[in-house]
């Protein structure tokens, strides 16, 4: 992969991204995608932050070598102390991490967020935890895809401040409110190898010597909203 050939899952990020955007791309590592975007005149501005070293000279390299100093900010800080006011960011991207991580990363730069108009994420994991914390800051969920790459499936949420109140219900959280309206066989895949690697941990415990019997049924509750989920599909 590099920024003319971006992976399958970040070529999903990138048709989030609004045509003329000024951008943060959170966690940029090479800063393939903002540079991507930026060599198909697809955005008008980003900032490329990274928390670690080695990734943020990996991205300094990557701009100065395609001659996108002008375009692409470069920023070693932690989450979104990487944006300034001066920057006037509109769509911020996170993509690549756990979604406590990408949760904890927007409660602690929430004053950042100010005039972003659009949020791109791309959690490995945990993709309740994050839209929980989407709903309660008043994110509303405006779109969701679901992609497979490399034996690995990826949740991308787009999420949009809302001047009116929602909710989500648990089961929305868990599943994604936008996947339930079309779900489809890479959604299908993912959650029956949920329910494999589930019954394994079930069994597990079924031969411990003191069976954690209320876990047991807490897992088994859960996979029988996860079955019905899919036999609706």
């Amino acid at each position: 992969m590099d920024e003319k050939n971006l992976s399958k899952r970040l070529a999903t990020v990138a048709s989030y991204v609004p045509a003329g955007a000024r951008m943060a791309d959170i966690g940029s590592d090479h800063a393939y995608l903002p540079a991507a975007l930026a060599l198909q005149k697809k955005i008008s501005y980003a900032v490329a932050g990274e928390v670690v070293k080695g990734p943020y000279e990996n991205a300094v390299s990557e701009i100065k070598g395609h001659g996108l100093t002008d375009l692409i900010k470069p920023r070693l800080a932690d989450g979104l102390a990487a944006i300034t006011p001066a920057d006037r960011i509109d769509t911020v991207v996170a993509a690549g991490m756990g979604g406590t991580l990408i949760a904890e990363i927007l409660e602690r730069g929430k004053d950042r967020l100010q005039g972003v108009r659009r949020l791109v994420l791309q959690p490995n994991v945990g993709e309740g935890r994050l839209r929980r914390w989407l709903m309660d800051n008043r994110y509303q969920i405006m779109a969701e895809q679901i992609v497979a790459e490399d034996d690995h499936i990826y949740e991308i949420i787009v999420a949009e401040p809302s001047v009116v109140s929602f909710r989500y219900s648990d089961y929305e959280l868990m599943f994604g409110p936008r996947l339930l309206e079309k779900k489809g066989p890479v959604f299908t895949a993912k959650w029956r190898d949920y329910i494999k690697r589930q019954q394994g941990v079930i069994h597990q415990m079924e031969q411990a010597q003191k069976v954690p019997v209320a876990r047991i049924a807490e897992l088994k509750q859960k996979l029988a909203l996860v079955a019905e989920a899919i036999d609706d599909d």
